[in-house]
């Protein structure tokens, strides 16, 4: 390499060596922008403006929805309580906010209670006494004693409609607990194994035979578990015994013969007879 190169570079490496280097400091401008792109703890009071009238906050107008919907929940569930044990007369607005302790909602939510939250709730009934709005609680099912519901069960199992779901039975039956318990053996109970929630049938004694115990023993003593509907029907034929074998099958429809273009031939019958002229056959019989 030319040594003057070296010299040079050597030279120029000394200079910046000796020369202090100074930190450039940002601008104000730009701290103020990496400020503003910070976000910023907002208060759940309204912000107010140079005129000093206050401005809509969206998080204050989510923490009022929240607490409107609060009293709603406080009164539904005060009412089917007051269902479940029995006391289902309808009340008014200020008799259901005294009970439930929410006198001081305000003007602005009892008027949202009156004219939208409790008429357009599916647990509400609304009815006008005298001229005064009142509510009631409206269960799944208008059950008034255990006997309602008893007659409730047999209309399920003579139309084929099922079972009705112990919750249900709690929401609408005053005193359900009790009710059951007298009710006893006229009520089977089924679990059912999706979610673990109880199903009530009607328990019909005219229905009941007795079995053998024999025969009891062999039907579980039967496993099928894995077994699909080709293995069980090869089992019974092994066992001398004839299978369901048109269940789910379709019978195809019988498909009508075509009939051949051309002109149509009839078999002629007295083949033996001709047909004369009529002429003829005058003139033989005058002659």
């Amino acid at each position: 390499m030319d040594q003057e190169l070296i010299r040079q570079r050597e030279a120029f490496k000394k200079r910046a060596i000796a020369q202090p280097t100074v930190e450039k400091r940002k601008s104000k401008s730009s701290n103020d922008g990496e400020k503003s792109k910070k976000p910023k703890l907002s208060s759940n009071k309204p912000k107010e403006s140079k005129s000093g009238s206050s401005t809509f906050d969206y998080k204050t107008a989510t923490g009022s929805s929240q607490y409107k919907f609060g009293i709603l929940a406080k009164i539904i569930n005060f009412m089917k309580k007051r269902h479940q044990e029995d006391a289902s007369y309808p009340m008014n607005i200020d008799d259901i906010l005294d009970e439930t302790n929410q006198l001081d909602i305000g003007n602005k939510n009892k008027h949202w209670l009156v004219s939208e939250a409790l008429p357009n709730n599916q647990k509400m009934n609304v009815t006008v006494e005298d001229g005064e709005t009142k509510y009631q609680y409206k269960p799944t099912y208008n059950l008034k004693d255990r006997k309602s519901f008893l007659n409730l069960l047999k209309r399920y199992d003579l139309n084929g409609e099922g079972g009705i779901l112990l919750d249900d039975v709690e929401e609408s039956l005053p005193r359900a607990s009790q009710a059951l318990k007298k009710l006893g053996d006229s009520i089977v109970y089924i679990t059912r194994p999706n979610d673990k929630k109880k199903i009530l049938f009607y328990n019909d004694k005219y229905c009941q035979f007795n079995i053998d115990e024999e025969f009891i023993k062999l039907w579980r003593g039967v496993s099928v578990e894995g077994q699909d509907e080709r293995k069980i029907e090869e089992y019974l034929e092994k066992q001398g015994m004839t299978s369901m074998q048109d269940i789910g099958k379709t019978v195809a429809p019988v498909q009508k013969r075509k009939r051949k273009g051309g002109k149509r031939t009839f078999k002629k019958h007295n083949d033996h007879l001709e047909l004369q002229d009529y002429g003829e056959l005058k003139a033989n019989k005058t002659g």
